[in-house]
């Protein structure tokens, strides 16, 4: 599964987990700080989120700009350094006056702009090492690592959000407010340790960053004719049209599907089920996934068995654990955030084996194809919500009845995630990769800019989900998004001859 992939991969892969590792403990508890910290109603404190979120994603499009005429590593560079000053401004408790709130606001245009120069341009590095031709045939493999990196990163950032505040709160005695700068420090040490590993690293692929040409260096870049360059333009701005729906149904996980979790869903969960909501015992689950593939993989006896007794540990444990479950534990509505993240880091190297196993037949569909297929999925995940859904009170009539409304398992919610997740695999790293593929060389910071555009473009239309959530019967609320996913799925079939014959 890494065989064969230069170094770089994993210095860039490794250098963003970090960087999303102190994004997502930033974000966990954002919206919570504005409210505790400032006393912002529900409307506001969602209004500045969502507003932080539309830029982090618009800003890319800047960066990707700037990083054609100067440069991918200088902006990723300056983009660091920029995203470091804005997590150390937030860092600093300051309470809750005029001052605060305006150092706050400026904390969050440091993180935007320094997000918008580091992120896309790192994605665009990643993609020009496999422009070399001894690399150019595991470049959806490599967007694949590259994504689940990042999913390692927000697995544990929420966990990391909720347990420093609290040890802030009873050890060290900081009162409520105070100590939700403790878990933004951490997002600020994070970025240290990104940091560190991109600048230890960088010879690996100090090449691939761009910017001012050498005497003697030959521009290897591929030359486009004007006719080219526009059909490459136009396939990357298809592909951009259906990842808007794409987010705006996946992300209801932050919204309309959290909402069903919070006010549909059982408080408290027993038996096996429990163990789901421990991220450490997810952990273990990873662990002996990818020990079992390392040891069909291993070329080496010595390493197949050591291997083999890594699975055989992490079943042990998980068997122990099951055998020794005991009572319930309560069952929050963000906790089913940690589901998505989880399952992408531990599905990566199954869909990779897949894909892996189809390209020796000749079989592999190609990037655009990959992201019609998500598409269809997505609307099966939406399909389970609808199916699980029948004969449930609208959120409304939930409401009026309290205590006695209707709660389902939360194996409805679990399931759903696994789906989604599967689609997000198969859309979210492929289209990253198409992209980088595909764009024109002296284009390829704007189009991966445009790339997060869209995204940006799908999480404002995420709102639609809280429109519909009230008096609406919730199939028809997930309906929606099923036909969202299926008329964009219809619409990738039929573009595809347009959209692959740029990949060649």
């Amino acid at each position: 599964m890494f065989k064969g992939h230069p170094k770089g991969l994993f210095a860039l892969a490794l250098a963003n987990t970090g960087e999303r590792f102190g994004y997502y403990t930033m974000v966990a508890v954002f919206a919570l700080f504005l409210r505790a910290n400032f006393g912002l109603d529900a409307g506001l404190a969602g209004t500045i989120y969502s507003t932080f979120l539309g830029f982090v994603y618009f800003m890319p499009l800047i960066g990707g700009i700037l990083a054609d005429k100067f440069g991918f590593g200088r902006m990723v560079t300056i983009g660091i350094s920029i995203m470091f000053a804005g997590y150390l401004l937030l860092s600093v408790p300051l309470g809750g006056d005029t001052l605060a709130m305006v150092a706050m606001l400026g904390a969050l245009v440091f993180i935007s702009v320094g997000t918008g120069l580091f992120k896309g341009n790192l994605q665009v590095m990643v993609g020009n090492l496999y422009d070399d031709p001894k690399y150019a045939d595991k470049r959806d493999s490599a967007f694949s690592l590259f994504y689940m990196a990042i999913n390692i990163g927000a697995l544990f950032a929420p966990t990391a959000a909720v347990e420093i505040k609290e040890w802030a709160e009873t050890s060290l005695g900081y009162t409520s407010n105070d100590a939700y700068h403790f878990s933004f420090a951490v997002a600020c040490a994070s970025l240290i340790v990104s940091m560190a590993i991109y600048y230890i690293f960088r010879p690996t692929f100090r090449h691939v960053e761009g910017g001012s040409r050498k005497a003697g260096v030959v521009n290897t870049e591929e030359e486009l004719t004007p006719a080219e360059t526009k059909a490459r333009v136009v396939a990357l701005c298809l592909v951009f049209a259906v990842v808007i729906f794409f987010w705006m149904a996946f992300h209801q996980n932050g919204l309309a599907l959290t909402y069903f979790a919070d006010e549909f869903t059982a408080k408290t969960s027993e038996g096996i089920q429990s163990m789901a909501f421990n991220v450490w015992n997810l952990v273990v689950v990873i662990i002996g996934v990818y020990a079992a593939f390392s040891a069909f993989q291993s070329e080496t006896k010595n390493g197949k068995i050591a291997s083999w007794v890594v699975v055989f540990a992490a079943v042990a444990f998980l068997v122990w654990k099951a055998m020794n479950v005991s009572g319930s534990v309560a069952v929050s509505a963000p906790i089913f955030q940690h589901f998505n993240p989880f399952y992408v880091v531990a599905l990566t190297p199954v869909s990779m084996a897949i894909f892996g196993a189809l390209a020796k037949k000749g079989k592999e569909p190609s990037a655009p194809r990959k992201i019609a297929y998500g598409m269809l999925i997505a609307g099966l995940g939406f399909a389970v919500m609808a199916f699980g859904s029948f004969g449930l009170l609208t959120p409304d009539e939930q409401a009026a009845a309290g205590a006695n409304g209707t709660f389902v398992s939360a194996n409805w919610l679990i399931s759903t995630y696994l789906v989604l997740t599967f689609a997000e695999l198969l859309l979210s790293p492929m289209g990253i990769s198409f992209v980088s593929k595909v764009a024109p060389p002296k284009l390829k910071g704007m189009m991966m800019g445009g790339w997060f555009v869209a995204t940006a473009i799908g999480n404002m239309l995420v709102a639609v989900g809280g429109l519909l959530w009230g008096g609406i019967p919730l199939w028809i609320v997930w309906s929606v998004f099923i036909v969202l996913c299926l008329v964009s799925a219809i619409f990738m079939f039929a573009m595809m001859k347009r959209l692959e014959s740029a990949t060649k």
